[in-house]
């Protein structure tokens, strides 16, 4: 073989290699733009996944989102400002009985809580009629829709008319109930965990009221969830993201340190504040979706449907297995 012939040949295989290697490049270089309330939950997540560099171990380029609100992250997704939300899957699942080709993974089963003052004469759910409830979200927040059911299945009225409830972002309604203007609130479990660690009772767990409605397992409400189509046509690395998540969410379980070095992001009041945002955090921790999980939610959703109405589960929702990622 002449000079010239070898030159091409190696050409010409480093051509091919290389041809070989672009698109391996340009996928590892597709980001995952994940939406992220300022100081919420999710943002401890992605700070563990960044200081414990398993970002770099996975090959993933995550990109912050920043919302203002638990509310704005949906939006964000629908408007294709972000590849991937935290949300609810009962939300999901509306949307896709509207036509949208969502996803969900699990992402925590921690639940919030309904929560009156220490010493407060309210030791029931009955007890509440006539009362005023600050409910963190909308009137189809996970946790109302569920209190809602769990309160014509267990005292045949809707405590949407027993009592008045007033509905405010977290913060607000925390701040109202602290000043004693709300009798109780219905919160998300980060802020009722700082309302426990500062002397507030439960009255009542979302956790009960899931088991009030006869449903086990308790299947995670709260995921990461997607659009098919987006995620396919962009090439966006979903299972990178979840697989940094179950890294980054196995030492949350086992360091204490970790929570320590959160301490900025989570603005604890007292020691005692940390400690109960990170036992309520660890017991929400959660496994892969599987077959169990799958036929709790849809009991779930057909009991919600039994008992409800558009307003509570949406026009035209179904349940639909194929929302969620096994």
């Amino acid at each position: 073989m002449t000079t010239h012939s070898r030159r091409s040949v190696l050409a010409a295989g480093a051509a091919f290699g290389a041809s070989m290697l672009l698109p391996r490049l340009a996928m590892a270089s597709v980001p995952v733009r994940l939406t992220s309330v300022k100081f919420g939950s999710v943002s401890w997540l992605i700070d563990t996944i960044r200081q414990e560099g398993i970002d770099k171990k996975h090959d993933l380029d995550l990109q912050v989102v920043e919302v203002s609100n638990n509310q704005a992250a949906p939006v964000a997704l629908l408007s294709r400002a972000a590849d991937v939300t935290v949300s609810d899957w009962t939300w999901a699942l509306r949307q896709r009985a509207k036509g949208d080709d969502l996803k969900f993974a699990p992402y925590s089963s921690a639940l919030g809580s309904l929560m009156v003052a220490k010493d407060s004469p309210i030791k029931s759910l009955a007890d509440l009629e006539g009362k005023k409830i600050g409910v963190a979200g909308t009137g189809i927040d996970k946790s109302w829709i569920l209190l809602r059911a769990y309160s014509r299945k267990t005292l045949g009225k809707d405590i949407a008319n027993m009592a008045e409830p007033v509905f405010g972002a977290a913060p607000l309604v925390t701040e109202e109930f602290r000043n004693g203007r709300l009798d109780a609130v219905l919160n998300f479990w980060t802020y009722a965990a700082r309302l426990e660690a500062g002397g507030a009772r439960q009255l009542l767990t979302m956790a009960d009221v899931v088991k009030g409605l006869d449903v086990s397992p308790t299947p995670p409400l709260v995921g990461f969830i997607w659009s098919e189509k987006q995620v396919r046509d962009k090439g966006v690395p979903v299972d990178k993201l979840l697989a940094a998540v179950a890294d980054a969410n196995r030492v949350l379980a086992t360091s204490d340190g970790a929570w320590q070095r959160l301490r900025p992001l989570i603005k604890p009041a007292s020691d005692a504040e940390l400690v109960a945002i990170r036992n309520y955090y660890r017991s929400g921790i959660t496994g892969a979706w599987g077959e169990a999980e799958t036929a709790a939610a849809k009991k779930l959703t057909n009991l919600l449907i039994e008992l409800g109405d558009t307003e509570l589960v949406g026009d035209g929702t179904h349940f639909d297995q194929n929302l969620f990622h096994t």
